[in-house]
């Protein structure tokens, strides 16, 4: 026989399931059309985004591709709705030769020449704006520090951003001329001498405009020595609570 407690218990467990059935519904809505959230797991956008910040990519911004959802779920030929990335920007994405998702700052748009030379960046034969500011100490996801020298760099755009690098003369400090292709962007890290970007034409390359997946927007979370966040036990002298809910271009 049923009991009145047996029918409220298993009443109160349905409820459960159907609010918890909402609640991976609502997530999935907010993932794939607004906003979704990243980590930052390496030192190539350092000093502006560091290994354990956290940040939020706009979705809308730039419309959507089948890289808007997940696991490309909805086949979209090119994007729909939102705008083109803007020089200057940093932007989520996942580069053709990989299989994950990457963050870099949007350098060089479609048609653009992009060069370097000596370490200084050259969009369209001309040399960008770079001011030394001063140096610090670079640590990177090994735990490897080095001294770097830190520049305010400015595109031709006004877009302006601090850079850093360990030298001159590093693997992509001289490069050939790249050629960006139409509907094609091409990415670089702030960190110059530690950043895995569009100069590696066999790793990273021309991004086309179809797989980027947001434009990073606000840093929401950041915690030290890239530690899971949900491990709270950890937060007290790891958490970086100066950098919890800024814009990422502050």
């Amino acid at each position: 026989m049923t009991t009145k407690a047996t029918k409220s218990a298993k009443s109160e467990i349905w409820e459960t399931i159907v609010v918890l059935v909402q609640a991976l519904i609502i997530a999935l809505v907010i993932r794939s059309f607004l906003w979704q959230p990243f980590s930052i797991p390496t030192a190539s956008l350092q000093s502006n985004l560091l290994i354990g910040d956290y940040v939020l990519a706009s979705k809308y911004t730039y419309g959507y591709s089948s890289y808007s959802f997940p696991f490309k779920a909805v086949p979209i030929n090119g994007r729909i709705f939102g705008r083109t990335p803007e020089r200057g920007e940093i932007a989520v994405f996942e580069p053709v030769p990989q299989k994950e998702a990457y963050i870099k700052r949007v350098i060089g748009l479609p048609g653009d020449e992009i060069q370097m030379k000596n370490g200084l960046l050259h969009i369209n034969g001309e040399p960008v704006a770079k001011e030394r500011t001063g140096t610090r100490i670079d640590t990177d996801s090994n735990g490897i520090s080095v001294e770097v020298i830190t520049y305010q760099e400015t595109l031709p755009n006004g877009a302006s951003y601090e850079v850093q690098e360990i030298s001159d003369t590093g693997a992509f400090d001289n490069t050939a001329v790249y050629r960006v292709p139409a509907d094609h962007y091409f990415m670089m890290g702030d960190n110059r001498d530690r950043s895995l970007d569009s100069r590696s034409l066999s790793s990273v390359g021309y991004v086309p405009i179809s797989n980027f997946i947001g434009k990073a927007e606000v840093r929401y979370f950041s915690i030290k020595d890239n530690l899971n966040p949900w491990a709270v036990w950890n937060w007290p002298g790891n958490v970086r609570w100066d950098r919890m809910f800024e814009s990422v271009y502050q």
